[in-house]
């Protein structure tokens, strides 16, 4: 049965599906010593738009953001990138890839030894080695007054609070500018506040970048707040997709379970 996200492309052909789609992800499976994770995934998120993916731990929400760029491989299924089949590409061809695509890890996962400016710099380092160091450092700082730490540049990560740290890991993200985000937990750890602060800040960042954005999170409240889209996983599967308000409206267990108690 077509779900509700499905639903609303069902006007188009697949191959036209495929090219108003940034990222495309088909029948995804995956499984870990014989634990199936994922089971059948179909996801479709076109530029400007927020999917959120929701649902319990250990339903697989992060292993669908790794297999997204390439730092996990499916048993079957397929995933496009701005058209692109990325299974079986090499080190190298991935590495074009993911320059389009930014990623912010759920606990910021940012370089300990390196301070705010030089954590934001890293991939620019690396992937502009011909870019002036002068604009290496103007394009740094504008990044980090994006994200409301210009002040803070020469700070090291131990000495900034998470939310602060979020906010780092958001700017790395952003440094090469790329056409698809994927957010997994931006708001986990946080206070209230914090999260919030967060919440506003990506929404900014949509409406300025005009993104297609992926996020995993069990926060409904971030989630309401930044998608547009939701897709709630239950076992390896889509148990239900589309804006919140069809979510409310389904008469599945799981999903009105799952929207009670969170």
């Amino acid at each position: 049965m077509a779900t509700a996200f499905d639903i609303s492309m069902s006007e188009q052909e697949p191959e036209e599906q495929s090219k108003t789609s940034v990222v495309a992800v088909e029948n995804l499976c995956k499984s870990f010593d014989g634990r199936v994770v994922l089971n059948g995934i179909n996801l479709r998120v076109k530029r400007g738009e927020t999917l959120a993916v929701l649902g319990r731990s250990g339903t697989g929400k992060s292993v669908m953001l790794r297999l997204i760029i390439g730092l996990e491989t499916p048993d079957s299924g397929s995933i496009s990138i701005d058209g692109n089949e990325i299974g079986g590409l090499t080190v190298d061809q991935m590495g074009e890839i993911r320059k389009n695509m930014g990623f912010l890890f759920q606990h910021a996962a940012l370089y300990d030894s390196l301070t705010v400016r030089e954590n934001v710099a890293f991939p620019l380092r690396h992937n502009r080695k011909d870019m002036p160091q002068s604009e290496l450092t103007d394009r740094v700082k504008q990044l980090l007054a994006e994200v409301g730490l210009a002040g803070d540049l020469n700070k090291m990560p131990s000495d900034i609070s998470g939310g602060m740290q979020k906010r780092v890991g958001l700017a790395r993200a952003l440094a090469l500018e790329p056409e698809i985000l994927l957010l997994d937990e931006p708001t986990a750890g946080l206070d209230p506040i914090s999260s919030g602060e967060i919440d506003d800040l990506i929404l900014k960042l949509q409406r300025e970048r005009q993104m297609a954005s992926i996020v995993v999170t069990h926060d409904l409240h971030s989630a309401r707040t930044i998608a547009n889209r939701f897709a709630l996983l239950d076992q390896g599967s889509v148990a239900a997709s589309g804006t919140f308000e069809d979510l409310q409206k389904s008469s599945i267990p799981f999903v009105r379970e799952f929207l009670k108690h969170s």
